[in-house]
């Protein structure tokens, strides 16, 4: 399972995520306008959830309802379908 960094990232991309990740798996690039998580690197360990300044990532199950399109573009980010 993966977390899923939704909208509040947008425009902030806060790296305190990224340095709590034990598997470095959240990545940034200068195009995009968030942070993602590679969907297969993520050991589902939860620490980049308390870390998030703006409350932007969740478990992909719990993603809310008015952010389920930043799941496929976290899987789109690193070239994956979304489940």
């Amino acid at each position: 399972m993966t977390h899923i960094i939704a909208e509040p990232c947008v425009g902030v991309k806060d790296k305190a995520c990224v340095d709590v990740c034990p598997v470095d798996c959240i990545y940034d690039k200068d195009e995009w306008e968030a942070l993602f998580i590679h969907p297969e690197e993520c050991i589902d360990c939860g620490l980049c959830i308390d870390a998030c300044p703006v409350q932007a990532i969740f478990p992909l199950e719990e993603v809310p309802d008015k952010w389920t399109e930043w799941i496929a573009k976290n899987y789109e980010a690193f070239d994956m379908e979304a489940p």
